[in-house]
């Protein structure tokens, strides 16, 4: 599935009070996420990531290169992953390495989808301190 189907799902389901409208939403985008993407899926929707800690903080979520024009091709998958890449650098140089992976990752992005993987990164690190 694409990381923008999932942000718009996100989107509608924050638009709306009616709890079946909710549901709806939510088992839509269920039914199309690939198995494989499930978990990571269900986490972002649930203002997670798969990985609980990256080591991504504030100052590189405000550094993080601008979001290009429209949607990407990126799907729930490629997000995962690049998560996992930014959350296993670790030792000297870490730090940088992550940033640099952030900031790959970043300008893949369109607008809407950089806003809502800020705002699952910003609340995961909120949740660890």
């Amino acid at each position: 599935m694409l990381l923008a189907e999932l942000v718009e799902t996100s989107r509608a389901v924050g638009a709306t009070s009616a709890r079946r409208e909710k549901i709806a939403h939510l088992a839509g985008a269920l039914r199309h996420l690939d198995p494989s993407e499930v978990p990571a899926g269900v986490a972002f929707l649930s203002g997670e990531l798969r990985q609980r800690q990256i080591g991504v903080g504030w100052a590189a979520l405000r550094d993080a290169p601008s979001a290009g024009d429209g949607a990407s091709d990126l799907t729930v998958a490629d997000v995962d992953a690049a998560f996992a890449r930014i959350g296993a650098c670790a030792g000297p140089g870490s730090v940088a390495a992550r940033r640099r992976l952030l900031g790959d990752l970043m300008a893949r992005t369109g607008d809407a989808e950089q806003r809502f993987l800020t705002r699952r990164l910003r609340e995961v690190e909120k949740a660890g301190t």
